[in-house]
């Protein structure tokens, strides 16, 4: 389930009638030229209520005194005109991007000189087109779905269901660039979720399984793919149920393919261990006991993986309340990491890739999206862990909060967490407890800029986003803590959480709220079923009943390493950390939301936990959004879900 960051970092600022605080301006996507001159960056600004930019440019900084120019995009600067997938060539002269055609799921490819100026259509294309790539011979090769009736990703809103459920599902595929059109290099019933060139053209390597994209990425194996397709060879099989596979990195000398697997509960929220797999000859590749796990019992959880312009392989990785650069040699042995960077502050890549930054060789010049909690994000660029600012955009932002990591004992676990207190705080304080989605996925120190966090700050109340087992930060065995254990250790672990907060500020034990959304609005589900310490409460696309949940959603396979079989095999085991199963203990007054196509948490879900609290006589509301998939995209939503979790807040809290 993805993690709804609208619940634990994204929120508005309160504007003055005096003085209007200008909006947050995000940087969705960024790359940095072979030679580091220039900084290509998919950015906009948030509504005043939060979210992603509705409205995007793509914007050229020169490095060396930031100069920036705005590339024209074919249909304006109006919604979803999105430009996307920033590629520089290999000789730094052109920059190629998508573009998405307005209120459709269509793209086009277009190229610009380096000065923005020249600009070229590459491809009009019926479809979907993602990470784009080149080769070692000026190749362009990309993701691509034919026909597209939906974005890429379960997060997004799902289609209407009508017509033959058991039609073959529309397929994303590897595809090359040849004279104006698409040669699709992967079978045509394969869904590939992400792939790198090899150094010599020859081929890809990538992840992929068969059937239904949304739901197969955490059975997805290890292919390879020739160049003239279309044809799949399978070069890596996960040995259980327990590793996810993604971020595939071809070595620069072609030899071996590094990649990252764990336990994760969605694809593109990635924690794990960095392995790799030779791949000479590739018959010796096929069998799991050539992977090499270069991170055994690492007590972190690798999030990103890049080769540097000298052959070494590079990880982001989260270890505990820091984050990390880390050098992990050539990526031949297990080794040590050489930490090249360390500090409590968010990183971000290419597409938002945490713990990343956007690399150019052969000058070794970096850029990334650098953020905290008191710190509003801005692009940083220079040599690896030596940045400096190049935007400044983001300047008359601030957080009126004073932002504390703790850790304390939970059972066997050492367990970390953060703890926001408003800087204007006087005597005891509300505190509403935020917990992240996932269950696999992690709070760093993210700015807490438009939105629901923010707001409630700005009104007083303090702020815990705890992780729990089950989050990474902590290696693999933290990771897998709560499997088939759903809400009893991490409740625990969280409910202890609050106690340490309590220790160290005051706060006020009897205005105690609790929130969340994916798996928070689960967990929010199941503590007023399990504790009456909480006086208030708020779920977003929250689970109350596992064993209806799995016949609903559209990615049950994310549900058998979790809970080690499927509800029709092992029924207990869901019905134990099911809401529903001691909905009657329910008290606190639940607001609860979702969005009307949410394919990951459907909207039932919801709806069954609201109307049990209404048969019972507990204090509800509920809000379904219309159009809306798994988390608000559209700002009058965004606006309205803040408006409605501040009221419910306030009216049983103070």
């Amino acid at each position: 389930m993805k993690t709804l960051l609208a619940l634990t970092v994204l929120v508005a600022a309160a504007a003055s009638a005096a003085e209007p605080t200008p909006l947050l301006h995000r940087f969705v996507d960024l790359a940095i030229s072979p030679n580091g001159a220039i900084v290509a960056s998919v950015e906009g600004d948030a509504s005043p209520s939060g979210g992603a930019p509705v409205v995007r440019e793509l914007i050229l900084r020169r490095v060396k005194d930031g100069q920036a120019i705005s590339v024209a995009l074919p249909c304006g600067k109006v919604p979803q005109c999105w430009p996307g997938s920033p590629l520089w060539s290999k000789d730094g002269k052109q920059l190629m991007f998508t573009v998405r055609t307005p209120g459709t799921h269509r793209r086009a490819i277009y190229s610009v000189a380096a000065d923005g100026s020249a600009a070229t259509r590459l491809l009009e294309f019926d479809g979907t087109i993602e990470n784009l790539s080149q080769g070692p011979h000026g190749e362009l090769a990309m993701l691509a779905t034919e026909h597209a009736n939906k974005e890429v990703g379960a997060t997004q809103a799902g289609a209407g269901i009508a017509g033959d459920a058991d039609a073959a599902p529309e397929e994303q595929r590897i595809a090359v660039l040849e004279s104006g059109s698409l040669h699709f290099v992967s079978p045509a019933d394969l869904f590939v979720y992400e792939y790198d060139w090899r150094p010599d053209g020859r081929g890809f390597i990538g992840t992929a399984a068969h059937g239904d994209g949304d739901n197969n990425w955490w059975v997805a194996k290890l292919y390879s793919f020739d160049r003239d397709g279309p044809t799949a060879r399978v070069i890596y099989a996960p040995p259980d149920a327990r590793h996810q596979l993604t971020v595939p990195k071809v070595a620069p000398n072609g030899r071996s393919v590094a990649f990252i697997a764990g336990l994760m509960s969605d694809f593109q929220v990635t924690g794990g261990d960095v392995y790799t797999l030779p791949l000479a000859g590739e018959k010796a590749a096929t069998s799991n006991d050539t992977a090499v796990n270069l991170t055994p019992a690492m007590p972190a959880s690798a999030s990103s993986l890049a080769w540097d312009c000298s052959g070494h392989l590079l990880a982001g990785r989260v270890r505990g309340a820091n984050s990390e650069l880390v050098d992990l040699g050539t990526g031949t042995r297990a080794v040590t990491p050489k930490v090249l960077w360390s500090g409590a502050e968010s990183l971000e890549g290419p597409d938002g890739m945490d713990v990343a930054v956007s690399m150019g060789c052969p000058s070794g010049a970096t850029a990334t999206v650098a953020s905290s909690f008191t710190a509003a994000p801005e692009i940083r660029v220079g040599a690896l862990g030596r940045w400096r600012a190049l935007t400044s955009l983001n300047s008359s932002w601030s957080l009126p909060a004073h932002a504390q990591s703790l850790t304390w004992k939970s059972d066997n676990f050492e367990v970390q967490g953060w703890l926001l207190m408003p800087s204007a705080a006087q005597g005891k304080v509300p505190m509403i407890t935020i917990v992240h989605g996932g269950p696999s996925a992690v709070v760093t120190p993210t700015f807490v800029g438009p939105g629901v966090a923010r707001a409630l700050l700005e009104k007083g109340y303090a702020l815990f986003l705890p992780n729990p087992r089950g989050s990474f930060g902590q290696g693999e065995a933290f990771t897998q803590a709560n499997v088939r254990d759903f809400g009893y250790g991490d409740l625990r672990d969280i409910l202890s959480g609050i106690d340490a907060a309590e220790r160290v500020a005051p706060i006020d034990d009897a205005r105690l709220g609790i929130t969340g959304g994916s798996y928070g609005g689960y967990m929010t589900m199941w503590a007023v079923t399990q504790t009456q310490r909480f006086k208030a409460a708020v779920a977003g696309a929250g689970i109350v009943n596992w064993q209806s949940y799995y016949g609903q959603n559209s990615i049950d396979e994310w549900m058998i390493p979790f809970f080690g079989a499927s509800v029709y095999e092992d029924p207990g085991v869901y019905a134990r950390s099911s809401p529903i199963t001691y909905i009657q203990n329910v008290r606190t007054p639940t607001f609860v939301f979702v969005g009307e196509n949410d394919l990951e948490c459907p909207a039932p879900q919801t709806q069954e936990f609201w109307h049990a609290l209404k048969v019972l006589g507990v204090p509800t509301s509920m809000m379904i959004y219309p159009g809306e998939g798994h988390g608000l995209r559209d700002p009058a939503h965004i606006a309205d879900e803040l408006q409605r979790v501040l009221a419910w807040f306030d009216r049983y809290l103070r």
